[in-house]
Formats: C-alpha cells, structure tokens, sequence
C-alpha cells in the first residue's frame, strides 16, 4: 500500500492513535500537557542531532510520530467538553436538585414520538459562568412550534446523566452523545422555562434564517411535502423531517448514504460549478477566478447546510481537492485525503468517534485505491458504457471497503446495492443539478413552476425506485453477528487480497494466506468463547416480561403470547452469535445455575414453602410484600417494566426496610445471572 508510505499518512495514523488512546485510557489533562513537552522537547533534540549527521536513521521518524501521537491525545483533551473545568458539569452539587441554566438553541436534531430535541449551549448555571453543550427535550404537546436557532431560555430543571442501554447489547445513545460533548439532557415538560426575546444572532443563526427562507419559499410554490423534505436532506443536509418510512426504503435498498450529505454531493457540487465556469479562458487569472468561485460556493453550501460534521469533511476534502485542479499543481488523491482527515481532526477530534465520518473516509480512501485496479480490468470504448462501468466500479469500491464496519454497526447488508446505485446516481445528478438552480432562484423569493415540477417529478420517481428495490426484501441479509477484532482481521483480509490482485508475487499470496487463517481464528475463538457462557437475564420491555436463559449459542425464550414491538433480543442474538431454539410459558417456578427463582404474576399465587434466592414480580401483582416476606424470604426482588410503577416504587420502600435487594428494570435496566 503506497499509501501509508507517505509520511503525511504516518503521521496522522499516528494521531489517530492518539486520540483513540486518549479516549479509552481517559489520561489527565496534566499528564497530557507533560507528555506533550516531552516528545516535543525529544523531537527538538533528536531534529538537531540529525541535522549534523551524514546519513538519516528511523530516530527521527520516530519522534516525529510520537509528537503527532502526543498532539492526539492533548487535542482531544482540550477539544472535549466534558474534560474542560469550565464546563458547567463541574458546577452542579447535586444531580437530585433542579437548576436554573440559561441556554442557547444551537440545532435542531430529529423529533421523537413524544419529543421536540435540540442541541443548545449552556451559557449560566445557577448565577455561574460556564460552557458545555445539553440536550433539550421540549413536550410535543406543549411545544407544538419549531424554536428558532439562536433562541435564549432559562430554565428551572432537573439536569439528567446520559444512562445505559436498558437492555444488553443495544445501542448506547448517552454513549454517542457523549462523543458529541453532550453530557446531560434535561425533559422540559413541567419545568420552569422564561423564554428571551433577543436571540443570539450568529453564523448558526443567518445559516437557519437561510434554510428556512429557501424552504418556506419552496412551500409556497406548492412543493409536496414528501418530496420537499427529501430535497432537504440532499441539498441542504437537513433530515429531520423526512418519514421513517422512506429512510427505511433508503437503507433497505443500500441508498442511505443519498440522504446524508457527503462526498458525493459536495464532489458533484465542485464538477457542477466547474462546469458553468467552463466558458471562461484558460489563463492563469480565470484560474484563480475559479478556484474563488468554487471555494465560496463549497463553503457557502456548508454554512446552509448548518456546518455539520458530515458536511465539513466533505467540503474540507473537496477544498483541498479543487486548489489542486485549479491552480495546476500535480497532488496525490492520498495526500489530500491525509491532509483533510489531520486538519479536520485536529480542530475536531470528536469526529472521529462519529459513524458517519468512519464511513466517509474508509469510502473515499477505497475509491481512490480500488477503482483504478478495476478499471484497469476493462475500459468500455462506449462512453454510455463507460459511464456505467465508472458508476459500478465506484460504488463496489465504496460498499467494499465500508463493508466491515457497516456490518459492524448495522449488522446488515443490502445485496441490491449496485443496482440501487446503477439506477440512482443519474437521477441523483439531475436532481443535484436542478435542484441546486431551484435553490439559487428561491434565495431571490422566485419559484419558476416548471423548475418545481421538474424537480419533484424527478424525486417522486427517485423514491418510487427506491420503494421498489427495498421491497425485496429477501436480497437484505440482516441479523450478521461481527465483533470488533473479526472487523480488523475482516479488513486485513481485504487489504491483503487487493495487494495480492495489484501485484501476485508468492509474499502476498502467503499474506492472503495467514490474514484467511488469523480471520478464522477470531470467529472460531469467538464461538468459542460464546458456548463457554451462560446466563439467565430479564429484560426491560414495556407492559410485557421477556426472559432469556442462554446455554452457549442457545437460547431458550420465555415470553407473554402478546407481540412485543422493538423486541430487544434480536441485537442480543446477534451479538452472542445465538438463535432461540424454544419460546415457552413464562412459569411460576425455575430452577436456574443452582438457584430458585419464584415468578408472582397478576394473580398473586406464589409457593408459600419454598424458599427463593430470587422472586421476580411481573403484571402488577396485588400482594402485601411484607406478608410475602414472612413466609419466604428471597435474597433479591425483581420488578419487571411490566409493572406498575406506583407498585414498584412501593416495593422498593417495603425491601430497602427488609434489607432485601431490590432491582427495578424501569430504573436499572436488565438483570444478567451467570454462571
């Protein structure tokens, strides 16, 4: 891989380490700052000592990469909120008593069943100064109008910790939103909120003014909603209105990344412009002139589309990209990629933990490595041939290379994804074209009727093909279990079998060969270590009780006849390589690991003789746990979310007087026994 030789890719390998090992190890801030000046002052001294020596060694390579490793875990130090002592998360005593906080609405994040969610910026905590970022969670009945960016509010609430998931191996949304330096939230319905007239006019602020005005225009003109939401997402970045059944369509058919704004579109964006400037001659000041035009433009579309992450590393890229093209100059596709994944990361070193952002650049990196060796393969002489051909070979060069940690996150995968990508990137095109000019006459309040038409035909169509692909559904192969070491093997398996293909020399095929067996050996080692398990959980599933009791890859499921929408054991089979191989009656008595467990349902009957390590209380039960308690004393109470929780509030009290453990699924999340 002539890639990594590059020393600019070294180095921001290196920082990547950095930040990665900043965010697991959890260093001080103290130590960071010295182990900073040491590789400084080490890469200083070893600079100088090279200076004066005829030949080179790898000590300076050395240092060199130790420094950008230090800059790794200092920039992530400073960059996260939640590190920073001036973050309002160091100023509260306790997190049982309300708060008065002053805020400011900085984005808009997509609504829930119940809920209006935004991103705001913590100005004040109780009469102190500070920073830090919150989610706000405004009642959809109270709250029934959009809140403009830039809205101040003081707010007298209960400021709440992200908690984990409820139930095993979901996804942990405090988790990702902590990456984002959003370390609490807070529900606003009942809550003391003084909204204040002045709103806070910055860049955030002119760039929704500007996005609504485009958008309010386009309603006028009568765009349909449906469509209008979707050009929305592709045009300026904004998904939070489009319905979850068209984003399940998108992912469905192996079209998601459309509706996120990235490479793709900035790429087309850049060829678009170029292609209006065509005209101009080719001198060295027209050069300029374009290369002017063009970064406005990419920089002017980032600010509409809200400076999102997505949206900055795609301009970022593309920016680096066109300054190459315009001025002349001969740039390695890898180094500018290196550049902007260093200099994005170095502002921003959250992004890194961002899914999206992974994805983005293992494509572009992909793209630019994999497509020139399958076009190599086969040129079409026909132009609409080779149009085609470019639109597959980028596509399979992309879905490739994200494929493993696609399936990672997902643990899916859409096999319709080259016809999907076939089918929509000419469409997409003229969408983009269109679309954009449509934009550029709505900024001057003009709605040319033929243009809307066009262009929400043209969606309308994009999503009926969509709808249409996604619908066989027998081509998604979803519920695929991979493990973070199966990932990294997975893709030194793809690694070592393209260098095999560029260049078959015996050392590479021997490469293929031990990467197949070291990938084989984490998913035998994987399996194994799965049948050495077993446990007995009750999950947390509303107005229903759920059981598992796993033996190795098998799972025997206890459950209610009822269905349980979102059922949480299809991500806890997937991620125990499992598969449920009865579903019984929930009992009144088990035998599980050498321990009794009583189960007292809606009817009240329990085994009075029977003493119980543990008694799990489901339905509501109408019982007097203190008479329970007389004549069969567990050694922990279990209240599923099943209950009432007026009941399992009463039951906690009875058991915390008993001395007896008490464990609230609502509350806690779900109880794990194990062997």
């Amino acid at each position: 891989m002539n890639a990594i030789q590059f020393p600019i890719s070294r180095v921001t390998i290196a920082f990547i380490f950095g930040i990665l090992f900043a965010n697991f190890v959890k260093i001080e801030s103290i130590w960071a700052t010295l182990l900073i000046a040491i590789s400084f002052i080490l890469f200083c001294c070893i600079y100088f000592w090279a200076q004066k020596q005829f030949t080179q060694n790898n000590l300076f390579g050395f240092s060199t990469y130790f420094l950008s490793f230090s800059i790794g875990i200092f920039s992530l130090i400073i960059h996260s909120g939640w590190n920073q002592k001036g973050n309002y998360i160091y100023h509260i005593q306790s997190f049982e008593q309300p708060h008065e906080i002053e805020v400011v609405v900085r984005e808009k994040l997509k609504t829930t069943s119940f809920s209006q969610r935004y991103i705001a910026i913590v100005k004040r905590i109780d009469t102190k100064d500070c920073s830090g970022k919150i989610l706000l969670n405004f009642n959809r009945k109270s709250f029934q109008n959009d809140i403009r960016i830039g809205t101040q509010f003081k707010i007298l609430t209960t400021l709440i910790r992200h908690q984990p998931p409820l139930n095993p191996n979901q996804f942990d949304y405090g988790k990702y939103l902590t990456t984002k330096s959003i370390v609490t939230q807070c529900y606003l319905d009942g809550a003391t909120i003084q909204m204040h007239k002045d709103l806070i006019k910055d860049a955030f602020y002119y760039s929704d003014v500007l996005r609504s005005k485009l958008l309010k225009n386009l309603q006028k003109a009568h765009f349909r909603s449906t469509e209008l939401n979707v050009l929305a997402a592709l045009i300026l970045g904004q998904q939070q209105d489009i319905s979850q059944d068209i984003v399940y369509d998108y992912q469905m058919a192996g079209a998601i990344h459309i509706l996120s704004v990235s490479g793709l579109h900035v790429g087309f964006i850049v060829l678009f412009i170029g292609f209006l400037l065509k005209l101009l001659p080719k001198t060295k000041w027209s050069n300029y002139f374009k290369l002017a035009i063009i970064l406005i433009s990419l920089w002017g579309f980032a600010f509409i589309a809200g400076l999102s992450p997505s949206v900055i590393r795609s301009v970022t890229m593309f920016s680096f990209i066109a300054i190459g093209m315009n001025l002349k100059r001969k740039t390695n596709a890898f180094h500018t990629l290196f550049v902007s994944l260093l200099l994005i990361l170095l502002f921003e070193p959250s992004f890194l933990f961002d899914v999206g952002f992974q994805l983005s650049y293992l494509a572009l990196f992909f793209i630019l490595w994999l497509q020139p060796l399958f076009l190599s393969i086969w040129q079409p002489e026909n132009k609409i041939t080779g149009y085609f051909w470019n639109i597959l070979t980028v596509s399979f060069a992309a879905q490739l290379g994200t494929l493993p940690l696609s399936i990672y996150y997902f643990h899916q995968f859409p096999g319709l994804f080259f016809v999907t990508n076939l089918i929509v990137i000419p469409f997409l095109n003229g969408i983009m074209a269109l679309g954009l000019v449509l934009m550029a006459f709505s900024l001057f309040d003009i709605s040319p009727l033929f243009l809307v038409n066009t262009v929400e035909k043209l969606i309308a169509v994009l999503n009926l093909i969509i709808n249409k692909v996604a619908s066989f559904d027998q081509f998604v192969f979803t519920g695929i279990p991979l493990n973070a070491w199966m990932v990294f093997t997975l893709y030194l398996v793809l690694i070592a079998f393209v260098l095999c293909f560029s260049k078959p020399v015996f050392k590479r095929f021997v490469f293929v060969f031990l990467t197949i067996i070291l990938l084989q050996s984490c998913y035998f080692y994987s399996r194994w270590e799965i049948q050495s398990q077993k446990e007995w959980i009750v999950f947390n599933v509303k107005k229903t009780t759920l059981i598992a009791e796993r033996n190795g890859n098998k799972v025997n499921l206890f459950k209610d006849n009822n269905s349980i929408k979102n059922n949480p054991i299809e991500p806890y089979l997937v991620a125990n390589f499992s598969k449920v191989i009865n579903e019984k009656k929930i009992p009144k008595l088990m035998f599980v690991f050498n321990k009794k467990i009583v189960i007292i349902d809606s009817l009240g009957m329990y085994p009075r003789n029977v003493q119980p390590d543990i008694m799990l209380l489901r339905q509501s039960p109408r019982i007097n746990l203190n008479r329970v308690f007389k004549t069969c004393k567990p050694k922990l109470v279990i209240a599923d979310a099943s209950n009432y929780k007026s009941y399992s509030a009463l039951w906690k009290s009875t058991c915390i007087k008993e001395k007896i453990p008490f464990h609230n699924t609502y509350e806690k999340g779900f109880y794990k026994l194990e062997k």
